[in-house]
């Protein structure tokens, strides 16, 4: 077992319902299907309670299958954001809540000046309880950089939102350095068995990510693998919140 396995399956659980008390919910995911892998349980749950999500996702997804012919890059961006509609209506959060930015795949910058304005202006209008954002050190440029946005965002507000951290590409990919330092962050998981059945459905919408999916003319396209599936098939999502001054 990796390090990182170890260091996220180790962490205190807590109850379904302790989702409840996040309120209105804004998701910020790098590419379509991050919102499901990193927290789609939680999204249920929330739904399921009534409870207001938005979501945003920053990147359009083409650099998935750069080399496909059949499906050129408007159209890998087309299909991707109706598989990330199909999986938000599967967990219950609206098309009217979806936020597109459309950065480029592969190549999103923390320093994106309008994405930034747009965050802000969507922070302001949606006033969330909880911002959900990737960890700060998952292992994929596009992951960081979000998560770099939506802090230069957050620091124009008179105000702050609970942040909380979720975990993709950590899972399989964490050095030591990428793992959270003591007294940095607070890990916890949240129980999700109770959704992980909606959560597998609306995984199973962004088809394209899957093995034997729709774009099969690219033998060196993206696909998510067995084993890093089997990470959010587990009965729980992680996450990470940071620290005060005075927690630490």
């Amino acid at each position: 077992m990796s390090s990182a396995v170890s260091f996220f399956t180790d962490l205190p659980l807590r109850p379904a319902k302790a989702a409840l008390v996040f309120g209105p919910t804004l998701v910020v995911a790098p590419h379509p299907d991050d919102e499901t892998l990193g927290c789609g349980g939680l999204i249920a749950l929330l739904r399921q309670a009534a409870v207001p999500v938005w979501v945003v996702l920053v990147s359009d997804g083409t650099m998935s299958h750069p080399g496909s012919q059949r499906f050129p890059a408007a159209a890998r961006q087309a299909l991707r954001e109706a598989e990330l509609r199909t999986a938000l209506a599967r967990l219950g959060v609206a098309d009217t809540a979806l936020t597109c930015l459309r950065l480029p795949d592969g190549r999103v910058s923390s320093q994106d000046t309008a994405a930034i304005a747009q965050l802000n202006q969507l922070l302001l209008a949606t006033r969330p309880v909880t911002v959900l954002t990737p960890w700060r050190r998952d292992p994929h440029p596009d992951h960081r950089a979000t998560t770099a946005l939506v802090q230069h965002a957050l620091a124009q507000l008179p105000t702050t939102p609970r942040v909380l951290e979720y975990v993709v590409w950590a899972w399989e990919r964490a050095a030591p350095a990428d793992l959270p330092q003591p007294d940095e962050m607070q890990g916890w998981r949240l129980d999700i068995h109770s959704v992980l059945d909606q959560k597998q459905h609306a995984l199973a919408a962004h088809a394209s990510q899957l093995p034997n999916g729709p774009i099969d003319d690219d033998p060196t396209g993206f696909y998510l693998t067995p084993s890093m599936l089997a990470h959010f098939a587990q009965p729980f999502e992680t996450y990470l919140e940071p620290l005060s001054p005075a927690e630490a």
